[in-house]
């Protein structure tokens, strides 16, 4: 015999409540984002959150998830679908170029400015930026081996040059650069393949 369950089911779909909670804090940032403001974008109270989701760090984590595999999963697809890294940089810029309009990367911008409380979070995303640019080198790495790109090639400040360009794009997309603006960065930024 089982017990019955306590509580209401609950009345919301955990998947698009997800996608809210990721727009919110997209928009917002971490620590800007409070508890309040996510259970008013996402239309239910406190506890229903916490159940659902466990505590805002806890949220966050899951959002960071979401966002991989949805919004910033150009950046992986590219790398993998593409034969060279040269191809896959442009098309990541290009992408970049219309996935930032008007408000950036979450992963770039979302801790930005947090307090000293938070700093697992800015640690969190750190991490995962910086993992982001050790991918590329390793790509155009193996492009020098393979002897796509010519031997002597710094792999790493290569890496570092797009990353920045990534980060930059992000920023101006949040300072209101247009799609045009951005994809004219993400021109200019390929002409150092020449």
């Amino acid at each position: 015999m089982t017990e019955p369950r306590r509580g209401r089911p609950r009345s919301f779909d955990r998947e698009a409540a997800l996608e809210q909670a990721l727009q919110t804090f997209w928009d917002r940032g971490y620590d800007a984002t409070s508890v309040t403001d996510l259970t008013t974008a996402l239309g239910i109270g406190a506890p229903s959150l916490y159940a659902a989701f466990g505590d805002k760090r806890k949220l966050f984590d899951e959002v960071v998830r979401r966002y991989q595999d949805t919004h910033g999963a150009f950046t992986s697809r590219a790398l993998a679908e593409e034969p060279t890294a040269r191809r896959a940089i442009e098309r990541i810029l290009r992408e970049a170029a219309s996935e930032y309009v008007g408000r950036g990367c979450l992963i770039i911008s979302a801790a930005q400015n947090t307090v000293p409380a938070s700093h697992e979070v800015a640690e969190q995303l750190r991490y995962i930026r910086q993992h982001n640019r050790d991918v590329l080198q390793d790509r155009i790495q193996q492009d020098v081996d393979a002897g796509e790109l010519p031997d002597g090639t710094d792999a790493k400040t290569l890496a570092t040059f797009f990353a920045a360009t990534i980060q930059g794009m992000s920023q101006q997309a949040r300072d209101g650069a247009t799609q045009d603006d951005l994809m004219a960065v993400a021109t200019t930024a390929l002409n150092v393949w020449r």
